[in-house]
């Protein structure tokens, strides 16, 4: 990796107080998360296809980031690998050369489910602390929204 990259990994998690299969079905859909991730403006699908264990979903997404007292909106590419079963791989590639990788697992617990994301983030050195730190506290934002959907009874 050059000097001009930085990277960091962070590994969040939340239990959510319903079953695995429903906590998972609810996270590789991107239309559910925008309504969780508190950056995420829109989400459209933009191609599908099958795997040998799975599909994998593709997706352009816009954001909006907060610098200060504005935000900016910034559109990217988002995959979602999604095997039959287990662990779920994302991917959000976004300009100027920032990169999150997630492997994400749906763990039974008496709770529920233990929802626990292992996040790698990659972004230009001058950007990587503003980037890590907004990338955290998304997804942080995003887990407990998940878990409040699945709370309130609005997950049917």
């Amino acid at each position: 990796m050059s000097w001009w990259v930085a990277c960091a990994e962070r590994t969040l998690s939340e239990s959510v107080p319903a079953p695995p299969d429903r906590v998972r079905d609810f996270y590789v859909n991107l239309d559910n998360i925008k309504l969780v991730h508190p950056l995420i403006i829109s989400v459209q699908p933009t191609a599908r296809a099958d795997t040998a264990d799975g599909y994998l979903q593709s997706y352009r997404v816009v954001d909006r980031i907060p610098l200060g007292p504005f935000a900016i909106q910034i559109r990217y590419r988002s995959r979602v690998q999604v095997p039959d079963d287990g662990d779920v791989s994302t991917e959000a590639d976004q300009s100027p050369g920032v990169h999150v990788r997630a492997t994400v697992s749906f763990e039974a617990i008496d709770a529920g489910t233990r929802l626990t994301e292992r996040i790698r983030i990659t972004a230009p050195r001058p950007l990587a602390p503003f980037t890590i730190r907004e990338a955290v506290k998304a997804h942080r934002a995003m887990l407990a929204g998940i878990r409040r959907h699945f709370e309130c009874g609005t997950a049917g």
